[in-house]
């Protein structure tokens, strides 16, 4: 086959192909004696399996196991599968503790208005000590401005709300990292029905994301089907 023919399948170009090739993506190639490449259906179901990989495992990656499988490194190949596996298996625990933790805003009053509190002010409206502020700084977990003129911290409406759920998820034992993570989501997300949408949106994407690694595994495993017959 010319490298076309394996471009058709999936709507690439030529060059990609040759791309693939010089990157060790497909095993090595034979060249007839004019100087073409001539591929096989090895090379087909190696183009297959990589752009399935790709899927679920991201470019660099699936490339990575690709170029280990022909070198005969199964065991890094199969390291490198096993990664991506444990990465979304740690994105899904995330993404579960911080849907769980949007039940804490609900005893969560809105920001209020008014001037910022200081760190005193705060932990007294929380009955912590301000050193325990200052540790959820250092977590990321507050944010606090500081006032030009003196450089004291100053706690406006949103470093509040944020002190507020982080009591209430520490009184539920979350540890620190975890809080610093569900307010990282909804400061991204922008308001809790945001964040909402936004999990839902998370989900969605975790999902397609397993499907992808069952895909990505089944072309993978056609193809050392065929290795170990050639």
């Amino acid at each position: 086959m010319r490298p076309i023919d394996l471009a058709r399948e999936h709507g690439l170009s030529a060059q990609a192909i040759r791309n693939y090739d010089d990157a060790g993506i497909l095993p090595p190639t034979e060249r007839s004696a004019t100087g073409y490449r001539r591929y096989t259906p090895l090379h087909a179901q190696a183009l297959r399996a990589f752009l399935a990989l790709r899927g679920g495992h991201g470019h660099q990656r699936a490339a990575d196991i690709l170029r280990a499988t022909h070198r005969g490194d199964l065991e890094t190949a199969y390291r490198l599968i096993d990664a991506s596996h444990a990465d979304l298996l740690t994105e899904r625990a995330i993404h579960t503790e911080v849907a769980a933790a949007l039940a804490a805003l609900a005893a969560v009053p809105a920001p209020a208005t008014g001037r910022p509190l200081t760190v005193g002010e705060l932990a007294h409206r929380l009955n912590v000590h301000p050193a325990t502020l200052r540790t959820w700084e250092t977590e990321g977990i507050l944010r606090p401005t500081r006032d030009r003129a003196t450089g004291y911290r100053e706690y406006g409406p949103t470093a509040v709300r944020d002190a507020d759920i982080a009591r209430q998820l520490r009184r539920g034992g979350q540890p620190l990292r975890r809080i610093a993570t569900f307010l990282d989501t909804l400061r991204e997300a922008g308001s809790p029905d945001t964040l909402r949408v936004f999990l839902d949106s998370w989900q969605s994407r975790l999902t397609t994301r397993s499907r992808d690694l069952l895909t990505g595994a089944a072309q993978f495993d056609a193809y050392l089907t065929l290795l170990d017959r050639a």
